[in-house]
């Protein structure tokens, strides 16, 4: 069972695969975000050619819990994402996923640069891993 992650950012949106049982996650790609009808048609793409059964999109609520404008445009989204894909399409709470994706690239000795051009991949996988976790539980 493939699971697509995807974190979405105003100007791009990161995206991670699961392995084929869905046990682990791993950063795919970054697509940059055009119109929403473009980054529809992306996401819709990657779900066809990567024979994805689910995606896990993640919501970035405060850090109360509460739902923001960014939280509302991704809702509004990953609804649109339900109508024209035949997955399910799941919400997952990302608070502090960028951040601890760039604490673990700082760890490992990433270079600034690098980070930047990274940083959405890892926290797209970083949502996907709580997301299989939680439902290995």
């Amino acid at each position: 069972m493939r699971i697509l992650g995807l974190d979405m950012g105003t100007r791009r949106i990161g995206v991670a695969l699961s392995d084929a049982l869905g046990l682990t996650a791993q950063p795919l790609t970054v697509l940059v975000r055009t119109t929403s009808s473009e980054d529809l048609a992306a996401v819709e793409a990657m779900v066809a050619h990567h024979h994805v059964d689910a995606v896990v999109v993640g919501l970035p609520l405060t850090l109360r819990g509460q739902r923001g404008p960014q939280a509302q445009q991704v809702m509004a989204f990953a609804e649109t994402l339900r109508r024209r894909l035949s997955v399910p399409i799941h919400l997952v709470d990302e608070r502090l996923t960028t951040v601890q994706g760039t604490r673990a690239l700082i760890e490992m000795g990433t270079r600034r640069r690098v980070r930047r051009q990274t940083i959405d991949r890892v926290a797209a996988q970083l949502i996907l891993q709580q997301f299989l976790e939680s439902q290995r539980r």
